[in-house]
């Protein structure tokens, strides 16, 4: 069932910036959701190259060795939150950080502190993955992130910072929604072969 009323108006109803991207992808929704949780983005080269320049640019110290792992996981081990989900139709992940910062490091927020939570220097960031039925093996695939700065000095270096840094993050959505598509697709036709 598809709403009008986005998942994230619970959480940063009033966002500073807001990144909404869909897809409708050839396959039943459970397969599509499961495939988005659990895709890699940094197995993309021209990804993997984004964060490379943005710890240039920060200069980020370095890193320990990541291994591969899917976004859910990815951003969870990061510091994320689950703010609320319904398996297999959505997903919502949320922090509070300082995204200007070279090493950023994100903070979960419990949800019923989310949208109020006003600690002064810091954003509050949310993102989500919903699926929604729109057809026979036919689903849409959203993916939303917002953020808020909790004061105004926040927002003037939080501006700053996505002045550049949305390059990079808009690329990111566009590279890894056509590969989930690609991916959920051939995982289907792979299914619907064996049967």
């Amino acid at each position: 069932m598809h709403t009008d009323t986005p998942l994230l108006d619970r959480f940063i109803p009033q966002p500073d910036i807001r990144e909404r991207f869909e897809t409708i992808i050839g396959a039943p929704a459970d397969l599509v959701f499961d495939v988005a949780l659990r895709f890699d983005m940094q197995s993309l080269p021209l990804v993997k190259t984004i964060f490379w320049l943005r710890d240039k640019v920060m200069g980020t110290g370095p890193h320990v060795p990541r291994r591969p792992q899917g976004i859910l996981e990815e951003t969870r081990g990061l510091g994320r939150g689950l703010l609320c989900e319904e398996p297999g139709r959505h997903v919502v992940c949320g922090a509070r950080c300082q995204p200007w910062l070279a090493n950023v490091s994100f903070t979960a927020i419990a949800p019923s502190e989310f949208e109020s939570y006003a600690e002064p220097g810091e954003v509050k960031l949310a993102w989500t993955f919903e699926v929604t039925e729109v057809g026979p093996e036919r689903t849409r695939l959203v993916h939303e992130t917002r953020a808020q700065s909790t004061d105004e000095m926040a927002r003037i270096k939080f501006r700053r910072y996505w002045r550049w840094a949305r390059f990079g993050i808009i690329a990111i959505r566009l590279l890894m929604l056509p590969s989930i598509k690609r991916t959920a697709q051939q995982r289907w036709a792979a299914v619907r072969s064996r049967n």
